[in-house]
């Protein structure tokens, strides 16, 4: 396994229906991507409102998918998802058939959001319900505060490379910074230890 991180400006690709859909959509949209084009033959009134332009009201053609880096797809039949999947493998775009492995060039970790800070948990496809407890365990251990964190810490880098400071004046200045803060459990060098979860995760 080879963990990535796709940049907001990749051009994605949703296709389906349903409550498998609208999930894989929100989480596309929670990732903040801005080339994300949704295909659906299903579409409420309501989809259609909030997503405007973005909105496709079919399913993609094969043209459509070979335009894109990154097909999802969730909530179809298994001919229809299979057949996309060999679409998009011929034209070497990289796919994600929700709950078929086979059909997956790549899976999407368990997931927890602070601002611009991402958490991932990933068991390779092979616990979900264990990836999905250290997500709860994450959420505690790292709470709403932590987007304000990052952002304290985005800044001083930002002001340090501002003032010709080089990559390890950065680092330092960074460590320094973490060694004093009262949120920063990395400080003095020591690794993040929240609370251990619970024996029976």
């Amino acid at each position: 396994m080879l963990p990535l991180v796709f940049l907001p400006q990749t051009p994605t690709l949703l296709a389906g229906r349903g409550p498998a859909f609208l999930k894989r959509l929100h989480l596309l949209h929670a990732a903040g991507l801005t080339d994300l084009r949704v295909h659906t033959d299903d579409p409420s009134a309501g989809l259609a409102a909030s997503l405007g332009e973005a909105l496709r009201p079919w399913l993609p053609s094969e043209h459509e998918i070979a335009a894109a880096r990154l097909l999802f797809v969730a909530g179809l039949d298994d001919a229809a998802s299979a057949a996309f999947a060999a679409t998009a493998r011929a034209h070497r775009v990289q796919v994600n058939v929700e709950d078929v492995l086979p059909l997956c060039d790549f899976h999407v970790p368990a997931m927890v959001r602070r601002g611009g800070l991402t958490l991932t948990v990933s068991t390779a496809g092979g616990a979900p319900a264990l990836s999905a407890a250290i997500r709860g365990w994450l959420e505690d251990a790292f709470g709403p505060e932590w987007a304000a964190h990052l952002e304290e810490v985005a800044s001083l880098r930002a002001t340090l490379r501002a003032q010709g400071a080089g990559p390890r004046e950065v680092i330092r200045g960074v460590e320094d910074h973490l060694a004093t803060a009262g949120w920063a459990p990395l400080g003095d060098g020591a690794r993040c230890r929240p609370a251990a979860p619970p024996a029976d995760a």
